[in-house]
């Protein structure tokens, strides 16, 4: 123990010793760097001893913190977009007077022996309805692009601008059809923001679309969507009285939107917002503007905008369905085994029940063109003019039949 002891190195004298290695070895490590061969491109290597390094980036969300001043938002398509429609974008705030029936009880001589003469004086015969709506400005003289039930039996139209002001509007003519009105403001020679229109005819699937209007009387209100579908029939949304291919998006449209304008990505117009389904989620459907820009001037000036009309209810049919109806023992009908469109109903005192057609009647042609769907018919009847003869060609069992039918205005039935 005492040997150990002896040669045990006193604590000064080790540090030193553990200082001198540690120099040594940073000395040859230095060497060897330096000795080491040159790079393939004939250059040295950089010595490692003073070689430089970039100091470490800043955290952004740190030198963001720190900041006195945040940069300012450069904005988006959105927000161009509504800078420049959003000023003619108004407001349509509607009156009618309505008559209410009077209870049957206050008929009866039992009960007003009762309740007195009085009291079925005091009940109120007439009641005063307000509704609200959108629309938009399509020209300088004051004329606003709208639904027509928006304004459908108004008493008393107010039109209320973007920036507050106020006008008195004249519902100058309504479509029911394409559920179109057009509602005319007094200017006064007020400059009025005017709304570009754009091509409906061009808008692809997958599109931007952003709705514009006053939904739950919410003012200035802006939704963004894509375009979820195109010509979406009205029977197939199920207003099957309208004659209309919708543009249907996600963009939240709620009641009040009904009347104001859908946005493509530039600010233009390629929609009036118009139907919701009670059991939408996240659907609403848009009127292409096409339609709106054929008929509006008519709407303008008073006039009624044709709309031909046969007289028949009818689905499409395929020699599938044919042979699946026709082999039920109980089908009310056997219809032909062909691909066309089936009558399922002749309204009565129509063109289609003069011309003779009837229930379970196939038709198959109309002036020569081939026909398989409903709404391929009905969009050629509706091309054709008031009082023009079409001819059909129909299947009637196993007879084919050549029909000529007149149409006639659907209005005046």
């Amino acid at each position: 123990m005492r040997l150990f002891k002896f040669f045990r190195p006193a604590p000064r004298i080790g540090a030193r010793w553990f200082a001198l290695i540690l120099g040594m070895t940073i000395a040859l490590s230095a060497l060897a760097i330096n000795a080491a061969p040159a790079a393939a491109d004939g250059s040295n290597p950089p010595n490692l001893q003073f070689q430089s390094f970039p100091p470490t980036a800043a955290n952004p969300q740190l030198l963001a913190l720190r900041s006195p001043e945040l940069p300012g938002d450069t904005g988006s398509f959105v927000t161009a977009a509504v800078d420049r429609v959003g000023p003619a974008v108004v407001r349509i705030d509607t009156e009618r007077t309505v008559s209410r029936n009077i209870d049957p009880l206050m008929e009866d001589p039992f009960f007003r022996r009762f309740l007195g003469e009085d009291l079925r004086s005091m009940t109120p015969r007439q009641e005063r309805l307000r509704g609200q709506g959108s629309g938009f400005i399509i020209d300088k003289s004051g004329i606003v692009l709208t639904n027509a039930h928006v304004v459908d039996k108004a008493d008393r139209v107010t039109v209320t601008l973007n920036d507050g002001r106020t006008f008195p509007g004249k519902v100058q003519g309504t479509d029911e059809v394409t559920d179109l009105a057009v509602v005319k403001i007094n200017t006064k020679e007020v400059n009025l923001p005017v709304a570009t229109l754009g091509d409906s005819d061009a808008v692809k699937v997958g599109d931007w679309a952003i709705a514009v209007g006053n939904p739950l009387g919410f003012d200035n209100t802006v939704t963004l969507g894509i375009i979820s579908t195109l010509k979406r029939s009205s029977a197939a949304v199920g207003i099957p009285d309208k004659r209309l291919d919708f543009i249907q998006t996600d963009a939240a449209i709620n009641p009040g939107n009904s009347g104001g304008p859908l946005l493509n990505s530039r600010g233009e117009v390629i929609g009036i917002n118009t139907a919701i389904r009670a059991d939408a989620m996240g659907i609403g459907f848009a009127i292409p503007i096409d339609k709106a820009k054929a008929i509006y001037a008519q709407l303008a000036k008073g006039e009624q905008v044709s709309h031909p009309f046969l007289g028949i209810q009818m689905i499409a049919l395929t020699p599938e369905m044919a042979r699946e109806n026709n082999s039920d023992p109980n089908a009310p009908l056997i219809v032909p085994e062909v691909k066309g469109v089936l009558v399922m109903r002749v309204v009565p005192n129509t063109p289609a029940e003069k011309a003779g057609i009837r229930k379970g009647d196939v038709i198959v042609q109309i002036e020569g063109e081939g026909v398989t769907e409903p709404e391929q018919l009905q969009n050629l009847v509706e091309n054709s003019q008031i009082g023009q003869i079409l001819k059909l060609k129909v299947r009637r069992g196993a007879q084919i039949k050549e029909v000529a039918v007149q149409t006639a205005q659907l209005q005046d039935f």
